[in-house]
This record gives C-alpha cells, sequence and structure tokens, in this order.
C-alpha cells in the first residue's frame, strides 16, 4: 500500500493514502526508504514517526506501508552484536557506510549465510518416529544451537503457532537462519531464525513469586536494597554521581546468564566506554569475555530521536527470547529520562496536549508498559526465566520530584538513590542508606537465612543505627562531638565503620570489587556485635577512648579489602579476637564494680 508525504515536522511524517494501514505499521518513506512507524490514522492520512534522519525528504514523497508492524528478528548470533534501536547492526553499518550512517542504511540483524550446527531435540524425534503427535504448541523446544560458548541458544515454536502438530525436524546439521529445520501438519515451516513484534510482549505459562535475589556482589544493594530476580529498580541521580558505573558493575558481577544494555540518549563518549570497555572485560563466571552473554543497544543523544522512543522495547523483546529458554536477563536502561525526553519531543510535533513539565499525559502509562515485562516466570515450555530490569533515571539538577521519576516511583519497587554528597566524597556506591528502599527484602528472606540466619536481625539494626547517627549527626554540627556522651559516640563511631567498612566498595581493589554473600552477612555481623559489646563496656564505666585504643576500629574497617571471598576462617578468626579483646575489658569493669 502506497501513499505520498503531505507533511514533514522533524521526524514526525504525515502521509495520505494509507487509509488501509495499520497502526503500528512498518513504512519505507521516500527515495532512500527510511524506515517509519504508524503511530496514528486519521481516516487517509496517517501520521508516521521515522527513526532515521530525513533530511532531504520532500513533499510528495512515497510512503509505503509494509503490512507488519515493528519487529525484531530472533535467532543465534544476537549474542555480541552491536544493535542500533531497530536492531540494525552498527559493526555491519560502520563497514559498508563508513562513520556515519547514510538515510535508509540496511544491515540484516544476523548473519544470513553463517552456518549453525542445530541438533534436534532427542526425546521429540523419538516420538515423532514412533508416530506419536507431537502438538505444534508455542514455546516447544525443537533443538539447541551452539551461540557462544556461554549461552545454547534453544530453537522454539514461535508463541504464535498453536494449532497442529509437527510432521517433521531435520536432522543435525548445519542450516542458516533462514533454513526450516520443522514442518507442521498445516504445511506450516519453521526456521531456526523467526520475527516478532517490539510492542507486543511474548507470552508465558504464569508467572512466579520473585523469592531469589540477583547477587551483584555490591553489598549495599545485596544486603540493605536486594533486588530479586525478575524484579525492577530505578538507579536515579543527578550527573556524576555514577549511574552508569554501577550499571556496569552490576553488568559484570550479577548472577544474570545473559546481560542486555541498552543506552537511550546518553551522551556519545559515554557509550563509546561501554563499547570499548565491554569486549574487554572478563566473565568472573567462565573466564572468557563478558561479550558471550552480552547485547548492547546504542542510541546516543545525536542519533534520531525516535530511535530512542523504540530502543527499550527493542531490548525487552530480546530479553523475552533468552528468558523463553530458561535463561535469567538483567537489563541496563540508561537511561530512561533520555527515553521520556523523545516521547515528550515525539508528542509535542505531534501536538497532543502536554501534561507535566511538557511530557505526554501517557508517560505513566508506558513506563508501565516497560516495567510489566519483568518478572519470573514459567515459560510456555515449563522452564523458569526472569527478566530483571534496572533503569537509570536522570532527573534535572537530581531533582526527585521531577515527573520521570515519580511515576518510575509507582512502576519500580526497588529505588537506589543516589546521593551528590556521597559521590563528591568519593564514597561508591554512592546509593543513599536513607533514601533508598527495597520491597523485596522480605520476599528474599528465605533465601538469606539460608545463606546466613543473622542477615535479617544485622541488616535491621545497621540501619536503625544510621538513622541514628543522621540525627545526631545535626547536633554534632550545632555543638561539636565532644559534648556527647559515650554512649551515642560509639552511634557515631559504629556508623563510620559501617560506611566505611561495608557501604563503600572499591571497584579497584582486586579483592572488594566483588564480596561473596557469606561475607557480606559475615561483615555486618561482625559490625553490629563489635558495637554491641562496646555499649556493654561503656555501661559499665568504660570511655570511649579506652574503646578506640584497641584498634578494632581500623582492622574491622579494612576487612573488606584484607580477607578474600574465599577466606571466611579468617573472618572467624577476626571476630574471636574481638571478642576476646572486648570480653577482657568488660569483666575488668564488673570486677570492680563487684569490688
Amino acid at each position: 500500500m502506497q501513499g505520498k508525504v503531505t507533511r514533514v515536522s522533524g521526524p514526525i511524517i504525515r502521509a495520505c493514502g494509507l487509509a488501509g494501514a495499520g497502526l503500528f505499521d512498518l513504512v519505507e518513506v521516500g527515495e532512500n526508504k527510511i524506515i517509519g512507524e504508524i503511530v496514528r490514522l486519521e481516516g487517509d492520512e496517517a501520521i508516521i514517526q521515522v527513526y532515521e534522519d530525513n533530511t532531504g525528504l520532500q513533499i510528495g514523497g512515497s510512503a509505503v506501508s509494509t503490512g507488519r508492524p515493528l519487529s525484531v528478528l530472533l535467532g543465534p548470533g544476537l549474542m555480541g552484536t552491536i544493535y542500533d534501536g531497530i536492531q540494525r547492526p552498527l559493526e555491519r553499518l560502520y563497514e559498508q557506510d563508513g562513520t556515519f550512517m547514510k538515510p535508509g542504511g540496511r544491515g540484516h540483524p544476523l548473519d544470513e549465510n553463517k552456518k549453525w550446527r542445530f541438533v534436534p531435540n532427542p526425546e521429540l524425534t523419538a516420538k515423532i518416529s514412533a508416530g506419536e503427535k507431537v502438538a505444534a504448541s508455542g514455546g516447544l523446544v525443537l533443538g539447541t544451537v551452539k551461540e557462544t560458548e556461554s549461552i545454547t541458544c534453544k530453537i522454539m515454536v514461535p508463541p504464535n503457532i498453536n494449532s497442529g502438530t509437527i510432521t517433521e525436524i531435520k536432522n543435525e546439521g548445519d542450516y542458516s537462519i533462514f533454513n526450516s529445520i520443522a514442518k507442521t501438519s498445516n504445511g506450516e515451516e519453521i526456521t531456526i531464525a523467526q520475527w516478532w513484534p517490539v510492542r507486543k510482549p511474548r507470552p508465558v505459562s504464569s508467572r512466579l513469586s520473585p523469592d531469589q535475589p540477583l547477587i551483584t556482589g555490591e553489598r549495599v544493594i545485596d544486603v540493605f536494597f536486594p533486588l530479586s530476580r525478575g524484579g525492577t529498580a530505578a538507579i536515579p541521580g543527578g550527573f556524576g554521581t555514577g549511574k552508569t558505573m554501577t550499571q556496569h558493575a552490576i553488568a559484570k558481577w550479577c548472577d544474570a546468564d545473559v546481560i542486555i544494555y541498552i543506552g537511550c540518549g546518553e551522551r556519545g563518549n559515554e557509550m563509546t566506554d561501554v563499547l570499548t570497555e565491554f569486549p574487554k572485560l572478563q566473565d568472573p563466571r567462565s573466564g572468557r569475555s563478558l561479550m558471550e552473554r552480552t547485547l548492547l543497544i546504542a542510541n546516543t543523544s545525536n542519533m534520531p530521536v525516535a530511535a530512542r522512543e523504540v530502543s527499550i522495547y527493542t531490548g525487552v523483546t530480546l530479553a523475552e527470547y533468552y528468558r523463553d529458554m530458561g535463561y535469567h536477563i538483567a537489563i541496563m536502561a540508561d537511561s530512561t529520562s533520555r527515553w521520556a525526553e523523545a516521547l515528550r519531543e515525539l508528542s509535542g510535533r505531534m501536538e497532543e496536549m502536554p501534561a507535566e513539565e511538557g511530557f505526554p499525559a501517557y508517560l505513566p502509562t508506558r513506563l508501565a508498559e516497560f516495567y510489566e515485562r519483568a518478572g519470573k516466570t514459567t515459560t510456555l515450555n515449563g522452564s523458569t526465566g526472569s527478566i530483571t530490569i534496572i533503569g537509570a533515571v536522570s532527573p534535572p539538577g537530581g531533582d526527585f520530584s521531577e515527573p520521570v521519576t515519580q511515576h518510575t516511583k509507582r512502576f519500580i519497587r526497588c529505588f537506589w538513590a543516589l546521593d551528590r554528597d556521597l559521590a563528591n566524597a568519593r564514597h561508591y556506591p554512592a546509593i543513599s542508606w536513607i533514601d533508598s528502599y527495597s520491597e523485596y527484602a522480605e520476599e528474599v528472606l528465605d533465601w538469606w537465612q539460608n545463606v546466613n540466619p543473622g542477615w535479617s536481625k544485622s541488616r535491621r539494626k545497621s540501619m536503625e543505627l544510621l538513622k541514628q547517627e543522621q540525627r545526631l549527626a545535626e547536633i554534632v554540627r550545632l555543638i561539636g562531638p565532644d559534648s556527647l556522651p559515650d554512649e551515642q559516640k560509639l552511634i557515631l563511631l559504629t556508623a563510620q565503620i559501617i560506611k566505611d567498612g561495608f557501604l563503600q566498595q572499591n571497584s579497584f581493589d582486586e579483592v572488594d570489587m566483588y564480596c561473596v554473600p557469606e561475607k557480606q552477612v559475615k561483615l555486618l555481623e561482625i559490625i553490629m556485635e563489635f558495637h554491641e559489646r562496646a555499649h556493654r563496656c561503656i555501661e559499665l564505666g568504660a570511655t570511649m577512648l579506652q574503646i578506640t585504643k584497641t584498634g578494632l576500629k581500623e582492622i574491622i574497617s579494612r576487612l573488606k579489602s584484607t580477607i578474600k571471598n574465599d577466606d571466611l576462617d579468617s573472618l572467624n578468626a577476626v571476630e574471636s579476637n574481638m571478642r576476646y579483646t572486648l570480653e577482657e575489658m568488660e569483666n575488668s569493669y564488673r570486677s570492680r564494680g563487684a569490688a
């Protein structure tokens, strides 16, 4: 179906003659066949948002509807690839067009000529050979392809095929992505790679409770503000507070099977750092390149704004594909504020009624549509997979009351607020223990109790102590610390140990860059036991000067970087030494009181 361009307003184009087209159909515009999407239909006229630079596009140019929605190609070969927001492979486009992408530039998302070793599902082939009827239901695993050393790609019946039976599965061999590897009784041929619309969530069998944490190795996250596998989290913070670096650390160390990093409207230099650093990172689990289980989507701030808007849907659709195989996926969206700004610009050009700060009235709906695609699920083939979404938010001036941050808080259950004062003090991760929260703490309680039964108690007491320290800090600013009684001085001392020896982590320290769950809880237990024993000594008459002279503060604060993750015996030895030192002081004052 072909129409004609009647109006051009930046990335928004009006075209007549497309009355028979459907909403969200893919459209090719102009001589260069620029990719666009129909976002509104008004009688004979369609409003199209294009995902490429349309400089030079003229009134009267062609607008051809393809009759299908914007879709991504799903199959082996995705891992390690760098795409833009509409799944064009940037490396191939660079080889084809050079530094600057040409309008209408094309690059196939997956290599059409590469042969993949397909291994059929032996159980399925045995049933078909025996004459059994196997329903061609969505999610049925037909076989596997070794995509990388870290990822085995399951070739499944597409979710939109739910009728007929499987009549044939090809033998083990080398096939390209569009070769047929199975046939159904309805005459449908199933290929290794399949298309799927980005705005349509892939179906699942059921949703499960997010009762297992996503372990990141960051103590402030795992212990204080845990995130579940299949959960949603936001990292809001002003410029320079460490949003991107925190996401980089989580991407490298978290126990997800697949990492999808969406650079949505970020500065070019930040995306350059990602594109150059990620291929060099070593996967701590396999010792191989992290890119073997990582997929990057790059949409910098100088790229077409409409592609920025669709990039997060592209990313989450790719995540759903691997989730359906039974993998656990972590999505890093950096940043949803730039995505919301793209919505605002497109909405303004379509002359829609603005809401708060010029954002469209449907901003909360779009945010909900994105975050609700996270979750821990039972897939159509009965396996368990999850998608965890971690979205960075860049509020102007660090103002958390602006619309994107406030609406995001409605749809996420984990909020890691970055604090500029902590970042300026070089305390990283700069996650505020006062403003942050997690609603997953109760759901992951059983898991942590199996690691260490003292997790909940130590976490609760330490957070209470940090809140007391915040209140005392106001008094200290007015009258100084010397006027406080020793009990309150001890609160300040212990809070400082928690901040320096537990919450702060050095990503360049070979020991401290990652902390196993057992060590995390043990460190906090030692700190809280020090506080309790020191408090008893002060109650019996000891002074803060005597407590500090023991040198325990310095020893405990350095444990995070002096004792390795697998050397918990050394932590127990330090704990025993601390107990002995403070018990001696306690017994000494008890004997004086008895005398």
